[in-house]
């Protein structure tokens, strides 16, 4: 299938480049290690990828479409979700921003940077999604209160993602310093930045763009409910 662009099916963008090694499938269809990301991707429309992709459905929690055109859902799947989103790219952030004291996350913050995923929800997040690129965060008292990082990693092209606060640390601007971090540091490896965002969510598409962001196209995104196993996959490292 011919992409008009990497970033209209950054899925597959993103499987068939640098992040091949965490692909499940083959050539028809490929998704995420469950233990790292929800998402997935057929190859083209036809009903052999299609059908390719239905068989990766195998994670209890289902299995993430981001399209920015239209594609046939497998059969036999369920729809759990689904939403109207933007993308949203930077070459260039505008000048300003606090400056904040923040600190570089691994191994030793999993689990902190997994439970503060699970109560904000920035988007889904797993076992092993911190390892999908660099996170960086705030900490008080040794808690972890605010981080971003990255995500999926098409050529040329890095997702801005996980982005998240605690509840009773908002209103701070954590958030925006960190992901002008994130961010900046992408622009000098001599990439891009991207992220998505629901296009119901003004106020933050407005916020973003304040940080020099722009929407580049809608984006549909879709959650397929799965009942499989994914004990046999999530020890993949």
């Amino acid at each position: 299938m011919s992409l008009a662009h990497p970033l209209d099916r950054p899925v597959w963008s993103a499987l068939t480049s640098r992040q091949a090694s965490l692909a499940l499938g083959d050539a028809r269809a490929l998704r995420f290690d469950p233990a790292w990301a929800l998402f997935a991707a057929a190859a083209d429309a036809s009903p052999e990828s299609t059908a390719a992709l239905g068989a990766l459905n195998i994670s209890p929690n289902g299995m993430g479409l981001v399209e920015a055109g239209d594609m046939p859902l497998p059969p036999e799947t369920t729809v759990r979700a689904q939403a109207a989103c933007v993308q949203m790219t930077t070459s260039g952030l505008t000048a300003g921003g606090r400056d904040i004291a923040f600190e570089p996350l691994g191994e030793a913050d999993a689990a902190d940077m997994l439970a503060l995923a699970t109560l904000t929800v920035p988007g889904p997040f797993f076992e092993r999604t911190h390892r999908l690129g660099d996170f960086i965060g705030v900490k008080q008292d040794g808690k972890l209160i605010a981080m971003a990082g990255e995500r999926m990693r098409p050529s040329g092209f890095t997702e801005v993602s996980g982005v998240c606060t605690h509840p009773d640390h908002r209103g701070h601007g954590y958030a925006s310093a960190l992901m002008r971090v994130v961010a900046q540091r992408i622009l000098e490896r001599g990439e891009q930045a991207f992220l998505h965002v629901y296009a119901a969510h003004a106020a933050t598409i407005a916020l973003y763009e304040t940080l020099g962001f722009s929407v580049r196209t809608s984006i549909t995104y879709t959650v397929l409910d799965g009942p499989g196993d994914v004990s046999r996959v999530a020890g993949r490292s």
